[in-house]
């Protein structure tokens, strides 16, 4: 009797050391930042993402509360098939709980695909595809920042209003382009505009002569850029030299980042319209995260949206692990936790994680400044209006994501 005695105790304590031992691994987490880090996005994302994400990390107080929460980054070099490979790698052998950023649309939906069969978490703030949220949706999917609803309808919506009735895009040739003019479209048409023509270009085109001679041929009011990064930058410096805006056509930025504008100057840039959803001068708040990061990163620029939303992304879902009080490593019910919970940070300020995974928060309509009114090498933008969080997303009744069906 004594020996079954000392047995059952002795399965009872190893029972309850094992247990310890899973209760203590709950409070791990590994997080993924897969990014352009070489590329034409490299500078709106890359390098600078991984440091938000690891200030994110710093700043969530989890590490003080016994969590272990290690950080790795990838290229995926805009190519979905590596972007997958990586993904693939980093849950299947790195054990990667969360990745994060991934610009380019066309590897943000593939990467989708795989975070959903690996039940992992998704919590993407590079892509702007707002496909995301509607029709490729996923359980596993937050889409923070932006997506191309919320372009088309700020930035397309009010130069329609101002005037700007006749459209010609210049669209980057994979899904993000296409996801952007087919919503800008849909905008220009619902407001009484036309779209007269387009052309699409591969990505990271070097020479856009013969683009912008298409669209300048066109005579159309606007020639919407439904491209991003140094497509944008290039587009915008070749415009110039062609004489276009001079000759009476404007340029629509439908995306526009902060380096782009540094790296197309405002001489050229003055004047141009464009939506974003953060900017670093915009509060006390944007400024004081964004003079902390500026001298953390080498190149010494503040954050773009991007980066700002690669922070504010994972901010609330550590803020989610720690109310589910551990990690159940079951990416599903991580995001639906973060569905629960309001979104509130120094950087977005208060939103919601909707049931499609679109974040809602506010977006600004801003305007480049004229070389004579920027004060700093950074001083770039002037808000020209405020669009609210539960105007600048796709309402959910006219989402198609199958997650609203349920």
């Amino acid at each position: 009797m004594r020996n079954k005695i000392s047995a059952l105790l002795l399965g009872t304590a190893m029972a309850l050391s094992v247990a310890s031992i899973a209760s203590a691994d709950d409070k791990v987490v590994k997080i993924g930042v897969l990014s352009d880090q070489s590329g034409l996005y490299a500078d709106l994302a890359g390098p600078g993402s991984t440091l938000a994400a690891q200030m994110a990390i710093e700043d969530s107080g989890l590490k003080a509360k016994g969590w272990t929460i290690d950080l790795i980054s990838g290229d995926h070099q805009n190519k979905p098939d590596i972007g997958t490979t990586i993904a693939r790698q980093w849950f299947d052998v790195d054990k990667v709980d969360t990745i994060v950023d991934v610009p380019n649309s066309g590897v943000a939906l593939a990467v989708n695909n795989v975070v959903k069969e690996k039940n992992g978490v998704y919590i993407n703030s590079g892509a702007a595809t707002s496909d995301l949220t509607n029709a490729q949706c996923t359980p596993n999917t937050v889409h923070w920042t932006y997506d191309t609803y919320m372009l088309a309808h700020a930035t397309g919506q009010a130069l329609v209003k101002a005037g700007g009735d006749t459209w010609f895009f210049l669209t980057a040739d994979y899904a993000f382009g296409a996801a952007l003019e087919r919503d800008t479209t849909a905008v220009i048409t619902a407001n009484g505009g036309k779209v007269v023509g387009g052309v699409k270009h591969p990505l990271n085109t070097a020479d856009f002569s013969s683009f912008l001679l298409q669209a300048q041929a066109s005579k159309a009011k606007i020639i919407g850029l439904a491209n991003a990064g140094g497509d944008t930058t290039n587009s915008i410096k070749q415009a110039a030299e062609f004489g276009i805006v001079k000759g009476g056509q404007k340029l629509a930025a439908l995306l526009l980042f902060l380096t782009d504008v540094k790296a197309i100057g405002l001489e050229t840039a003055q004047g141009l319209n464009f939506t974003e959803t953060f900017y670093w001068d915009l509060n006390d708040n944007t400024r004081a995260f964004s003079k902390r990061f500026s001298e953390k990163l080498k190149s010494g620029a503040p954050p773009t949206m991007v980066q700002a939303g690669v922070y504010a992304g994972l901010l609330h879902y550590f803020k989610a692990l720690d109310a589910l009080g551990g990690n159940p490593h079951d990416g599903a019910k991580v995001v639906a936790k973060m569905k629960t919970m309001p979104t509130d940070d120094p950087l977005f300020g208060k939103g919601e994680v909707e049931a499609n995974g679109r974040v809602t928060h506010d977006a600004y309509l801003f305007e480049v400044k004229k070389p004579s009114e920027s004060k700093g090498p950074w001083d770039f933008y002037k808000l020209v209006g405020t669009v609210p969080g539960n105007q600048a997303f796709t309402p959910l009744d006219k989402s198609a994501c199958a997650l609203l069906k349920k």
